[in-house]
């Protein structure tokens, strides 16, 4: 049921908006009186970016920092760009994008760009909790029969997840939508981004020495460590097994290299214990490239699969690194993949 919902039924297409050269006073102004807690930005009806509550708070320290004079354009404290999504971004989607990108406001555009409407964070937490009560409900109208409905109406409540149940990290599925997502918008806007992908070292000895159950609880705190040691802008999901990718928005291929290094290094500070391991704890190999502003990859998989080839030399060379493919060797297709190898 859920994959039926698009944004464009959700949407409010009641929404203001303004010119970036419009009078910051009149806009807040027209906040006020409309009780809107946005405004979007557009340029000939596309939008191009978005005044909300949080710009006014931040403004209101400018204030009683630097003692700012009015008056002043919209343009100077808009968020740009601006996130958008079409009508046809299912609830699913424009879920992980808002929760990957911490975003309350959603400008839903045409195939052409033009502003149509605006979907909020609320909107959409609203209609995914109906759709989840109604497939907890299918479930539990069903559970005497155990039939084929049942099984799949598990696989459609288990679906509505952005989570992975065991890591806490987000899931594989939410990771492609934010991935899909975050390229567009640096093909789109010019931006750059970087991934990381981690892969814990010899964990296969790990789960054979420990058992499975140490496996988990080692996943665990290796996610909690990673979650404490990003930035707020960054984002980790389970790639698959053992393997962690994490996104990090506006961040250079050195600036993710050095991040990703820091990475490895704190998690010695953590020290789970791993007798099989030359390092005597787990350690994690990574692998990270980075999307350029111009003559970037065409697709996110692409990218992904880069850091995946780091991820592979890391390996191959001692494990407990990072390291990036060099320019000259990222078009070379018979540079080793760490995707199907237990190193």
């Amino acid at each position: 049921m859920h994959a039926e919902i698009v944004v464009s039924s959700l949407m409010n297409t009641t929404v203001i908006s303004s010119t970036a050269d419009a009078n910051l006073a009149d806009v807040i102004q027209s906040m006020i009186d409309n009780h809107y807690s946005c405004v979007i930005i557009v340029e000939d009806d596309i939008p191009i970016g978005i005044v909300t509550e949080r710009d006014i708070v931040r403004l209101m320290g400018r204030f009683i920092a630097k003692s700012v004079h009015c008056p002043m354009n919209v343009s100077e404290i808009m968020s740009a760009p601006v996130a958008t999504v079409s009508g046809t971004t299912t609830l699913f989607d424009a879920l992980v994008i808002a929760t990957a990108q911490k975003i309350r406001h959603l400008p839903v555009v045409s195939p052409t760009g033009q502003l149509e409407g605006l979907v909020t964070q609320s909107d959409l937490a609203k209609a995914h909790f109906r759709v989840y009560e109604h497939q907890r409900e299918t479930i539990e109208h069903s559970v005497s029969l155990r039939t084929q409905e049942l099984m799949q109406a598990n696989k459609q409540l288990k679906s509505l997840s952005l989570v992975d149940a065991l890591t806490g990290l987000g899931n594989r599925r939410a990771m492609e939508v934010d991935l899909e997502h975050t390229h567009s918008q640096a093909l789109r806007y010019n931006r750059s981004y970087s991934v990381a992908l981690f892969d814990v070292d010899q964990f296969k000895l790990y789960n054979d020495n420990y058992g499975h159950k140490a496996g988990d609880n080692a996943l665990r705190l290796i996610s909690e460590y990673l979650l404490k040691s990003i930035r707020t802008c960054d984002r980790l999901y389970r790639y698959g097994g053992e393997e962690i990718l994490l996104i990090m928005p506006e961040t250079t291929l050195y600036g993710a290299l050095i991040l990703a290094d820091r990475t490895l290094s704190g998690l010695a500070d953590v020290a789970i214990p791993h007798e099989k391991s030359s390092h005597g704890i787990l350690t994690l190999s990574c692998g990270v490239a980075s999307q350029v502003e111009v003559n970037g990859y065409n697709h996110w998989e692409e990218l992904v699969d880069l850091a995946d080839r780091g991820l592979y030399a890391s390996k191959n060379n001692g494990r407990n690194r990072s390291t990036i493919i060099p320019p000259e060797d990222a078009v070379d297709d018979n540079v080793p993949r760490m995707h199907g190898n237990d190193l």
